[in-house]
């Protein structure tokens, strides 16, 4: 192709020839929920830094060779390479012809399934991809760590011709199977509860970073700072100039290590003010939706009606893995409870389903209210432990409260374990520990 230096075309037939001639590696197979692919859309999987997006293209590329695929029709190219820095749009076509060449079977009808890692690092992809769909019998697969910048692009050139997939660290059953451990269909008996209880807790503590798994702590906490650090000079001070950097760093620190906690864009800007640090309100705002287009961070908005109560309450923030908690936790606490409801909120993300959390009339708290595609919802109150008299009565009157101002709500209480739930409940209120409700099948909410 003409105007495609060299340096890029040796890159990417590299790339586009070892993809075609080594079969997709075996990794610990993905959960998503919901539907794949649609005839004639590109399926854009978001999410973190190294949250397993690129396996599961992996995934879904030996899925379709052993379907019957041949081994010329899943082409693989990653755009995270340095070497294809600066590389736009236009050159892409090289690939078709790149792919043509290196097909042995001139009589192969298999249908192509082109895989494009971090093709937001590509200027121009867009408009490549679409011309693809438009002119070609393929699938197309693409990843990206922002997801401002596929549903800015997506919503230009791709209008109506693209479908998101979103991938989080593992969940607790997809971190089961990566230690060999097939979770049960049926209730366990008390001996692998026991087990498997033991199994939830040191997952809710080490997180689900697939590369994290089964690292000391040392090594687990300095491989999650490097994510993190590669994820905010990257995906936020690169991509969006960010100048105030020591202001985006304290930010960081701040949510990273309140899970859950209330955030005041108002009560964060003035303590950085009284530590000298010059940064304005719009700024902060700016920042705050930054980190969780780059899916560090997930933002929980109070359920309301009026916008403006929205908009003047608290959010609550939280990490997007659990494991990110005591790494940037300054309190010493174990912070067992945080992480299960950070677990929560994730596994509810997974499911597809709108989430805000709830505060009465009376003033009390409720972490959740999931809305799931059909309309159904469900309060849900998450607490480690409830068999206290005083935590019981809070935990479960917050959660009734809620359950009359939203009468077609279900009301759900997850503990940490089968022991954490307290002996009586209160009528319509279901309780049950959080492992069992994340490996429930999928059925949506159970009233």
């Amino acid at each position: 192709m003409e105007g495609l230096p060299t340096t890029f075309r040796q890159v990417l037939s590299e790339q586009l020839a070892g993809s075609l001639r080594v079969p997709p590696p075996d990794h610990t197979p993905r959960r998503v929920r919901g539907r794949l692919r649609f005839p004639g859309k590109a399926t854009a999987v978001v999410g973190m830094r190294r949250a397993g997006k690129t396996t599961f293209l992996h995934q879904l590329r030996r899925e379709f060779r052993v379907a019957g695929a041949s081994a010329t029709s899943t082409p693989f190219v990653s755009f995270e390479d340095e070497r294809l820095s600066g590389l736009e749009g236009r050159h892409l076509d090289f690939l078709l012809d790149e792919r043509q060449r290196l097909s042995t079977t001139e009589s192969d009808t298999s249908s192509i399934m082109w895989c494009f890692d971090e093709i937001q690092l590509v200027a121009g992809w867009e408009r490549f991809v679409r011309r693809l769909l438009d002119t070609e019998a393929v699938e197309v697969f693409v990843t990206g760590s922002s997801a401002a910048l596929l549903s800015r692009e997506i919503a230009t050139a791709l209008r109506g011709r693209a479908w998101q997939v979103l991938m989080h660290p593992f969940g607790f059953d997809e971190a089961l199977r990566h230690r060999g451990l097939e979770p049960p269909r049926d209730v366990p008996a008390r001996g692998d509860r026991v087990r498997l209880e033991r199994e939830f807790t040191g997952w809710l503590l080490a997180g689900g970073f697939p590369e994290a798994q089964e690292l000391d702590t040392a090594s687990r906490h300095q491989l999650l700072r490097d994510y993190v650090d590669v994820a905010v000079l990257r995906d936020v001070v690169e991509r969006h100039s960010v100048s105030n950097v020591t202001g985006l760093r304290w930010l960081v620190r701040q949510l990273l290590g309140n899970a859950g906690g209330s955030f005041s864009v108002e009560k964060f800007h003035a303590a950085l003010r009284s530590q000298g640090i010059a940064i304005s309100r719009d700024t902060v705002h700016q920042f705050l939706a930054y980190l969780e287009d780059c899916f560090l961070v997930r933002i929980v908005w109070m359920e309301s009606g009026s916008e403006r109560q929205r908009m003047v309450n608290p959010r609550k923030a939280y990490p997007v893995d659990a494991g990110l908690i005591p790494v940037f936790d300054r309190t010493g606490r174990a912070n067992i409870g945080h992480a299960l409801e950070t677990a929560v909120l994730i596994e509810l993300e997974r499911r597809r389903c709108e989430v805000a959390y709830v505060r009465t009339h009376e003033g009390h708290e409720v972490d959740f209210l999931a809305r799931e595609a059909d309309g159904r919802r469900e309060l849900i109150q998450v607490c480690a432990d409830a068999t206290g008299p005083d935590t019981a009565e809070r935990e479960l009157r917050a959660l009734t409260a809620a359950g009359k101002q939203f009468p077609d709500a279900g009301m759900r209480l997850l503990t940490l374990t089968r022991d954490g739930i307290p002996d009586s409940l209160p009528d319509g209120v279901t309780a049950q520990p959080a492992w069992a409700w994340i490996l429930e099948p999928e059925q949506g909410f159970r009233r």
